[in-house]
């Protein structure tokens, strides 16, 4: 996945802030509607991460782990984040693939998913403020095993474009990552999420064209690599 940061150079980031004016939050209705689909099965998502979570949490690799490059928001503060992934960029990680089937069917009927994983937020972890590389995918967070604080309110919060949302289990929310962002878990538990990188729906053909030759890209190098 670090590729995509390579691939997506200053340059192309320049071309899609320009072309694509969109807010931070967008409708999940019109630009992923296979939304429904996993708000639908979040019990069964829920039960797929927690399993996930008791039975081999040490063994799923911190997002550094994963992107060395991202260690700065990843092992900033000796708190982890860890990632269970299922699927990069069209190449799916079959053994996590079958740990998780439930979310697997909804998976393979939603061609417009690139990525998924499980996202595992240590109590206390704060991620620093950054942006992501491409706005030609989206970002769509589901939230699972959310701890509240004691309002009563989630107590995990991202802070999009210095807007605070606080996604709640089974709340979701889609967003575009490229916009600055921070997390953090004002908890002393675990959250966990599912994120999904979606495709852009509603770009210029051009740029289509070029968000298809980026994510082809990184996909058959992820595949050559192999993803874990």
């Amino acid at each position: 996945m670090s590729l995509l940061y390579d691939l997506s150079a200053n340059a192309v980031r320049r071309i899609y802030d320009a072309r694509i004016t969109t807010p931070p939050v967008l409708d999940a209705g019109m630009y992923f509607p296979d939304a429904a689909k996993f708000i639908d099965g979040w019990s069964a998502i829920r039960s797929e991460a927690l399993a996930i979570a008791a039975q081999r949490m040490q063994s799923v690799p911190r997002f550094h782990e994963i992107m060395p490059a991202q260690a700065p928001i990843s092992a900033n503060d000796g708190k982890d984040w860890r990632l269970f992934i299922l699927k990069v960029y069209g190449t799916e990680v079959e053994r996590n693939m079958a740990a998780c089937p439930s979310l697997a069917q909804i998976l393979a009927a939603s061609p417009d998913v690139l990525s998924a994983s499980f996202s595992f937020l240590a109590p206390r972890k704060h991620i620093p403020r950054h942006r992501g590389p491409f706005r030609g995918i989206l970002r769509f967070q589901l939230g699972l095993s959310v701890p509240v604080d004691p309002e009563g309110r989630p107590a995990a919060v991202l802070a999009l474009n210095d807007h605070e949302h606080r996604i709640g289990d089974g709340q979701h929310l889609l967003w575009d990552d490229t916009y600055p962002h921070e997390v953090w878990n004002h908890s002393d538990e675990m959250r966990a999420v599912l994120l999904l990188d979606v495709r852009r729906r509603h770009m210029p053909m051009d740029l289509r064209v070029l968000s298809s030759a980026l994510i082809a890209s990184v996909g058959m190098v992820a595949r050559l690599r192999g993803v874990e």
